[in-house]
């Protein structure tokens, strides 16, 4: 070994003994009983596991799990058990120890986690991610062992995400999708708020880095203006409080530069008019003989005799926490220079419960019998895993309904209180209480009035489930209802009563045959489905239970007798060599996944389209999706479509890049609100076809009170073309506000 090589692995050895004494330090000042001895044994073994092996970074391997446990610790707040567990999670995965040796090693529990963590793997950095649906839900069968797995399965996508700038771009495309699509969600349900907003910013910057660093400029460019705001809004908020005898901290809440551009998008709005972008955080120290949520009661009254409360922003989730654990009192008051500024107020103890979610809410528990809103939703999934749809696609679609959504607050006939999400129905209710009160449904008494089933349920709703033992379920609730937990029931249901007919519908068909004397081959259930336009044989056999079909058609039309011995000669053998008269198909050219594909107007149409849910134009932000044709289909990265084939296909994601596109048009839609001035539209109008010599496809404008709002689409090539024409026509006095309309579909992906 060479003088330099010795020099390269001495700072190296140093390196990583700093980040492990780091990670030391980190448990030191944790509440956990210290248990270095373990933790310095599991660091050792996995160090020597994982000698000579390097991340693309270019960094020795053993950096990532030390990371991945300083999360663990630090940030997440889990103790020595999970801190091994993360040092050791790769080690199965990229070695050749077993889950035996680990257990021989470190116990029965680690090798658990361990072991739940190697199921798991393989779908995020590794190679083989086409499968990447099946490892969500091996992620969510281990949660019924031991819900550590989840936690040290998101500081695991935490490091990844902080390091993906060493990937290309259709891997950071795909590791962006499914960590927005999933693992941002699973952190925000339970409770990880702080990691939830790094790792949607993260995706965020990978997805859209151009719009990342323009909104970072803004903030920066708006920071001093900011910190006068906040001193002038806080200083009358401490003395206040100061005066009162409160033990207390005040933070000042920055809204992320994600949740900045979701808002901007959702309500098509300039930066300038995104009002929240500061908010106030009040931690306090309880005092004793008197009940935390008292408190937050007592700090509100205090702080809206300062500032006026806006009447329809108080947020109280003090007297009912969300499903997450999350307890804070928030409230909207205006402040200095006419500004609406949140103020959010909590206890120490709720403050930890936000910012470490489930470690921090199990510390608390006070061993009381009583179920948490979070404990409820992991029965829930639990429940959901019992019924899993052998499709892992259409499972992780049923999983995700019980993620996100905002929670609303529902009561049964005797006053007992529900959480269930916004948007259910009185049905999701019905199989909230139970899965037999859900299936004999007939309809609902909400607050004394009968409603149907469809009824959608508001907070503080009272509800009682009317039901009758000659009810079965119609297919038709699918669409009306919004919970895993419903869709899981009512699918196993459906899926058990379509097998049954399935099996009569072979069959029927089978008989049919019989008649003719042909036995149920493939050629000829072929020749069936092609008839009656059907693409499966299982759909065919359903048709044929269910009586649509004539199967008299079967021996009359599909097979007539003369026709019989010489209907094979149709039949495509698609294993057999072409005949010397026919003209071979030129052979499909593959995609090269690892390169980028240039858009170019040549290869428009031969080699990729332009996906119809979203639209794209030269210029924006978009990605590759591969078929099973190799042709590139080009989603828009934002598209909900593109978030589905990122988390479901990461492995025929592809990078592309536009080229020059000046011979096509592509029609588009700009918004403009403004005053309804007397030749005002005939300026915007001029601007558009002398300025620009655009093209108008067609104008829709209303009026309203002396306001109008004008839809022009417009043809252009780019979104240059389009962002130069917005800027000038926001320049018109009498304009408020010019943008482009993008719409993007929530179709599913066709793959």
């Amino acid at each position: 070994m060479s003088k330099k090589q010795d020099i390269q692995e001495e700072e190296e050895n140093l390196l990583i003994q700093r980040e492990f004494d780091a990670l030391l330090e980190d448990y030191r000042n944790s509440n956990h009983r210290q248990k270095f001895e373990i933790i310095t044994k599991a660091f050792n073994f996995a160090r020597s596991a994982h000698r000579g092996l390097r991340r693309r970074s270019g960094e020795p391997y053993i950096m990532h799990p030390i990371a991945v446990a300083r999360i663990v610790v630090r940030e997440i707040g889990l103790g020595s058990t999970s801190i091994c567990s993360a040092l050791l999670h790769d080690v199965v995965e990229d070695t050749d120890y077993t889950v035996e040796d680990i257990e021989n090693l470190f116990g029965p529990k680690i090798a658990q986690i361990v072991d739940g963590l190697t199921k798991i793997s393989g779908g995020v950095f590794g190679e083989r991610d086409s499968a990447q649906a099946e490892n969500f839900r091996k992620l969510l069968l281990t949660m019924s062992e031991d819900v550590r797995v989840i936690l040290v399965k998101i500081a695991d996508r935490l490091h990844n995400m902080r390091t993906l700038s060493s990937m290309p771009p259709a891997k950071q495309y795909k590791i962006s999708g499914e960590t927005q699509y999933i693992y941002a969600p699973l952190a925000h349900r339970l409770g990880l708020f702080r990691i939830k907003t790094e790792l949607e910013n993260l995706s965020f910057k990978y997805e859209h880095p151009d719009t990342y660093r323009e909104l970072e400029k803004r903030l920066a460019v708006d920071e001093e203006e900011r910190k006068i705001f906040y001193k002038k809004f806080s200083e009358p908020i401490d003395e206040k409080l100061s005066s009162l005898g409160y033990e207390f901290k005040l933070k000042e809440r920055l809204k992320s530069v994600y949740s900045i551009w979701r808002k901007m998008s959702a309500q098509n709005i300039h930066f300038e008019e995104v009002y929240d972008i500061l908010a106030l955080r009040i931690i306090f120290k309880p005092r004793e003989g008197m009940s935390e949520k008292d408190q937050c009661w007592m700090l509100y009254s205090a702080i809206t005799s300062l500032y006026k409360p806006h009447p329809e922003r108080i947020r109280d989730w003090v007297s009912t926490p969300k499903a997450n654990g999350y307890e804070s009192l928030h409230v909207t008051v205006m402040g200095p220079m006419g500004r609406w500024v949140e103020v959010q107020i909590r206890s120490e103890r709720m403050n930890d419960i936000a910012e470490r979610g489930l470690a921090a809410h199990w510390k608390y528990k006070t061993g009381g019998k009583e179920e948490s809103e979070l404990d409820k939703w992991i029965k829930t999934i639990k429940e959901i895993l019992e019924n899993p749809d052998p499709n892992a696609i259409d499972f992780m679609a049923t999983f995700k309904l019980n993620l996100f959504a905002s929670e609303i607050f529902v009561f049964t006939p005797k006053g007992e209180i529900k959480t269930i999400p916004q948007g259910a129905t009185a049905l999701d209710f019905a199989f909230l209480l139970h899965s037999d009160i859900g299936m004999l449904g007939i309809g609902a008494n909400v607050n004394h009035k009968l409603d149907p089933l469809i009824y959608k349920l508001n907070s503080g709703d009272q509800v009682e489930i009317l039901t009758s033992k000659k009810q079965k379920p119609e297919r038709e609730w699918l669409n009306y209802i919004t919970t895993g937990r419903a869709k899981t029931k009512l699918e196993t249901y459906f899926k058990k009563k379509e097998k049954a007919l399935i099996a009569e519908g072979a069959k029927q068909i089978e008989e049919a045959l019989a008649k003719i004397n042909l036995k149920p081959e493939n050629e000829h259930i072929v020749r069936i489905l092609n008839y009656y336009k059907l693409t499966q044989p299982t759909e065919l056999y359903l048709n044929a239970a269910k009586g649509v079909l004539d199967l008299n058609d079967i021996n009359k039309l599909i097979f007539k007798p003369q026709n019989r011995n010489v209907f094979t000669r149709y039949l495509k053998n698609p294993f057999s060599n072409t005949s010397s008269g026919e003209k071979k198909s030129p052979p499909v050219q593959k995609i090269d996944l690892k390169s980028t594909v240039k858009l170019t107007e040549e290869n428009a149409g031969k080699q990729y389209q332009l996906a119809l849910c979203c639209n794209p134009i030269p210029g924006d932000d978009v990605l590759g999706y591969v078929d099973e044709h190799e042709n590139v289909i080009v989603h828009k990265r934002q598209c909900p479509a593109a978030l589905k084939l990122k988390t479901n296909f990461g492995n025929r994601i592809v990078s592309v890049e536009w080229g020059i596109h000046k011979g096509h048009s592509f029609i588009e839609l700009i918004e403009i609100k403004g005053i309804d001035k007397k030749g005002v539209m005939m300026e915007i109008l001029k601007i558009i076809s002398e300025s620009y010599g655009f093209n108008i496809n067609r104008i829709n404008i209303e009026t309203n009170a002396g306001i109008f709002i004008g839809q022009l689409y417009v043809y252009v090539h780019d979104t240059h073309e389009i962002d130069a024409l917005c800027r000038q026509i926001s320049k018109i006095s009498e304009v408020n506000s010019v943008r482009r309309v993008q719409n993007l579909k929530e179709d599913e992906p066709k793959t």
